[in-house]
């Protein structure tokens, strides 16, 4: 596997023999011997998930599962599963797979229909299973799905009079008026909104969100059409640049998921985008901040704007170069179905692909923003990842370079846009 896939934890043995009833494969009496490897996020409360999956699966077929860690860099990680695929490898059975990953690596996974009943499908997310179509073929389960959303000091805006902010504008005079005021009360540290600014995937999350919420488009439309050099789009880069150094720190520019969560979970910001999973570290024992955090949708971008989120999440997916193909559908199966995705919402927050769980009572107990946010999930704004298929990968770096360069002050938004503009189109005319 080589040095920049960590080896990870093995636990019991055993295997699932499967067979086909009503076109749909079904697993029946287990027989000895089969391990299914499957790679997992290191950090610890996803690999913790994982393990809870894993072991409920050991001991329901009596088989053994192998866990790769990996590390948290989505981009990178892509790059360690294409090459592994590419090569031909069988050393990994099942792949997490991100929301924008389908298109790119489609030919490399098993279709899960002749596997999966309708019933099955039928209970995710029908955007989420069309996300996951490709060519007809249903190359991967849903497991959990994700929206950026905006976490909030409830105490802090208690305190100082002020409500959740409902556009940019009046987030950025809300966290202003909380910095200046705390400042004098003696806290140097306090910031007021953090977000994922460094140059790699998390930055096209957030800034495709700015930009949707001013109805500047998808950077990448449905029909192909590249729409991100307009004048919404850059009013919305325009006002993020706004921010750093006045509500936001430079150092937001090196910041990914785990630095912003990690400085907010500190006591050391106002406001958070983050991903819905964060709330379970946010008010754990030991946070510093915990039960004085209130979490909603993003602002929009002005009166005329729109509340919005970058879909998110992540799938579960077969390699056709696995040697265990029906071994490891049934753990795809198993950690996608209801039981086990009830247990990831309840135990560490991640949002469920299964419609009827925002409505289960344990689930809201432990997630009470879903109830009122269900709707985010659910109208997400996609990356344009269907549009560009393999190409996906060049055009968020290529997005993602701009808005990084607009934010250092490297050139303004209009010429960066301009210019993505015009290397997105040159790339449409090559080819999706």
């Amino acid at each position: 596997m080589g040095g920049w896939l960590v080896r990870g934890l093995v636990c019991a043995a055993g295997a699932a023999v499967f067979a086909a009833a009503g076109g749909v494969v079904v697993p029946t009496a287990a027989a000895a011997g089969v391990t299914v490897t499957l790679t997992c996020f290191a950090s610890p409360g996803f690999a913790d998930s994982c393990r809870a999956s894993a072991a409920a699966w050991e001991k329901r077929t009596g088989n053994t599962v192998r866990l790769h860690y990996q590390p948290e860099d989505t981009t990178t990680v892509l790059q360690i599963d294409h090459a592994l695929l590419e090569a031909g490898s069988p050393d990994v059975d099942v792949f997490q797979v991100d929301v924008i990953w389908p298109g790119i690596l489609a030919r490399h996974f098993v279709d899960l229909r002749p596997y999966v009943s309708d019933d099955e499908i039928a209970a995710h997310f029908p955007q989420i299973i069309a996300n996951n179509t490709v060519d007809g073929r249903l190359v991967a389960m849903p497991w959990y799905t994700d929206a950026g959303l905006l976490y909030f000091r409830k105490d802090l805006l208690e305190s100082y009079g002020r409500r959740p902010p409902d556009t940019w504008a009046e987030l950025a005079q809300t966290a202003e008026a909380i910095v200046d005021g705390e400042r004098k009360r003696g806290n140097r540290t306090l910031s007021g909104f953090l977000w994922q600014g460094r140059a790699y995937e998390g930055l096209t999350c957030n800034a495709l969100e700015w930009i949707d919420s001013f109805g500047g488009g998808a950077i990448v439309e449905a029909d192909g059409t590249v729409s991100v050099d307009n004048p919404r789009a850059v009013a919305a880069l325009e006002t993020a640049a706004g921010w750093l150094g006045r509500i936001t720190p430079r150092a937001v520019l090196f910041y990914g998921e785990n630095e912003s969560r990690d400085a907010f979970r500190a006591g050391d910001a106002v406001f958070l985008r983050n991903w819905p999973f964060a709330w379970a570290q946010l008010n754990a024992p030991d946070s510093p901040v915990a039960g004085r955090v209130g979490v909603t949708a993003l602002p929009r971008g002005g009166n005329s704007g729109k509340r919005t989120g970058t879909l998110g999440g992540w799938q579960l997916a077969v390699s056709r170069h696995s040697r265990n193909v029906e071994a490891a559908v049934d753990l795809v199966r198993f950690m996608t179905g209801r039981e086990e995705q009830k247990r990831r919402a309840v135990h560490w927050s991640y949002s469920p692909t299964i419609a009827d769980l925002y409505r289960d009572a344990e689930v809201l107990a432990a997630n009470p923003f879903l109830a009122d946010l269900h709707a985010t999930l659910v109208d997400a704004v996609a990356r344009p990842s269907r549009r560009t298929g393999a190409r996906y990968g060049e055009v968020s770096a290529a997005f993602w370079t701009a808005v990084h360069a607009t934010l250092s002050g490297t050139g303004t938004a209009a010429a960066n846009l301009a210019d993505l503009g015009g290397a997105l189109r040159r790339m449409e005319k090559s080819g999706w």
